[in-house]
Parts: C-alpha cells; structure tokens; sequence
C-alpha cells in the first residue's frame, strides 16, 4: 500500500512538474511571439538616434616626403521618430552635422555643415504601396566663404531649399522604401546680398527666392554587410519640369559605421552632388561636387 501511495504521489509530483515547465515553456513562447509580432509590425511611435563625434589627426616633421599636419573635428546627428498604424506610416528623419578642420599654417576650414530634415507619410494603398506626401528641407549651420577670394557666399538659412509633393511610396520595411512624387514644388531662399552681383545657388540676379516645379525620386536602403558593419544609402533625384528637365540633379550619400564595441566606430560619409544650377569658374566647375568624412567615432544611441 505504501508502495502504491508513494507511486502515486511520484507520479502526481512529476505530472505536476512537467506540467510547470510546460506551461512556462508554452508562457514564454507566447511572449516571444508576441514580441517579434510587435517588432515586425509595432505600432504608435518609435525613437532612435545616434550621436557622433569623428576626430582625424595628421602630424608631420621633416617627412621628405611632404605632407601639412592638420587636425579635424566631425560632429553628427541621425534622429528618426516614426509612427506606424495598421493603414498610415510617418517617417521623419533629422540629420544634422558641423565639422572644422586646422592645417598648419592655414585659417580653420568647414569639413561639414548641413541641417537636413525629412518627413514622409504614406496612407495604405495596396500590398507595399502607399499614398504618399512628403517635405523635405535642408540649410546650414554656419557661415561660407569662398577660400580664393574670402568672400562670404552662404550663411544659416541662405540658401534653404523646401521641396513637398504628392506621390506614391513603395516600403518593402523601414529599411527599404522609395517614394515617386511627379508633382514636386522646390524652393529655394537666399538672402539679397549675395545676389546683388550675380546668380546664387540658382536664384537669379537681384532675387531672393526662386520657384521650380518637377518630379522627386528618394530612394532609402540600409543593411548589414557583415557583422558590426551597417551600410546606409540615401538617394534623392529631382527633375524641374520648367527648365531644362533632362538635366537631373542628384544628391547621394553613403555612410558606412564599423564599429568596434558599443561606444567606438569607424565612421565613412561620403556624398556627391550634382546640381545643374551650380556656379563657378569654367563651364562644369562645382556641378559635380564630392565630399568625405572618415575617422574614429564616438557613438552615443539614445
């Protein structure tokens, strides 16, 4: 008898053991799905961003082989805070991003000054595609002076371009999407000094404001292409249906981080631009223009 109760009560305190640990395997599968259901699909509003420091250094003496010691400084920001809905997504984008650099000898110089905002919001159509409006502006933070000459030629708010438009957005995810807008409005502001000799940044001798209308493509694709390096490519095409429509203008950029553990990375901006209303010396002087950041980052993710 004793034998069988304790049999019974083995078999009871087993069954009931088994049965906890299969409710909680079954309890944290739940919530594993219920997890990854709401990071594929979350809705309400997220935020994230970063915030960089890039420093590069370069020291010569007596090095026959020539070369300027010099030292620069990068600072950036990349913020986005997005809302997501069953039928609507708003995505909107801050960059921001100021850079000085000394070479022996020589005054401070820009490496960088750019204020860049980006807001899309796209109503559910079909499938992965969704009507769309966006706004996109962009200025800087600083002065700039022609280096030949010394002369001031932009400062913050001049210029300041504005483009907005209807469209429709193909968003294969949050890292994935292009939005086609054939009925774009660009603006673009200066402030009357630095026309009073001649054109700037497209605006017209004597103006402030010039009014363009065309069509805008903005591409976004972002991916890890191995382990701890994340790639980012940024694409804005732009066609002004009222002059001279097959000359596009083009604004690419790539940044790629490689980073190291959480706080330090290895950072490459790189852009190009080509803009048809560009001015300078010589016939295609400043309309295919470059620019490259690389150095050690400090990173800060809020």
């Amino acid at each position: 008898m004793k034998k069988i109760l304790l049999s019974i009560t083995f078999l009871f305190a087993t069954t009931a053991v088994f049965a906890q640990v299969n409710e909680k395997e079954l309890l944290q599968k739940n919530e594993e799905a219920a997890k990854k259901l709401l990071e594929e699909k979350p809705n309400g509003w997220t935020k994230k961003g970063t915030f960089t420091f890039l420093a590069n250094q370069a020291t010569f003496n007596n090095w026959l082989a020539g070369g300027q010691s010099n030292v620069s400084g990068n600072i950036g920001l990349n913020y986005d805070f997005n809302y997501k809905s069953d039928n609507w997504n708003w995505d909107n984008k801050i960059i921001a991003g100021y850079g000085l650099t000394k070479i022996k000898d020589q005054d401070l110089q820009k490496s960088d000054d750019r204020l860049i905002f980006n807001s899309l919001a796209g109503r559910k159509a079909s499938g992965e595609w969704f009507y769309s409006l966006f706004f996109n502006f962009q200025t800087q933070f600083d002065t700039g002076v022609d280096l030949a000459t010394g002369v001031k030629t932009s400062h913050f708010f001049s210029p300041a371009f504005f483009q907005f438009g209807p469209g429709m957005l193909w968003k294969k995810s949050d890292n994935l999407k292009v939005n086609i807008a054939p009925a774009t409005s660009k603006l673009i502001i200066v402030h009357p000094h630095f026309t009073e000799l001649g054109p700037s940044f497209g605006v017209e001798q004597g103006d402030s404001s010039r009014f363009e209308f065309g069509a805008a493509i903005n591409g976004y694709y972002k991916f890890t292409l191995v382990e701890n390096v994340t790639v980012e490519n940024i694409l804005n095409l732009y066609s002004n249906y009222l002059e001279d429509p097959q000359n596009v203008d083009v604004d690419y950029t790539l940044n790629v981080a490689m980073k190291i553990n959480k706080t330090l990375s290895t950072n490459l901006a790189f852009q190009l631009l080509f803009d048809d209303n560009a001015v300078g010396e010589g016939a295609n002087y400043a309309k295919v223009q470059t620019r490259q950041v690389i150095g050690l980052g400090v990173n800060y993710g809020f």
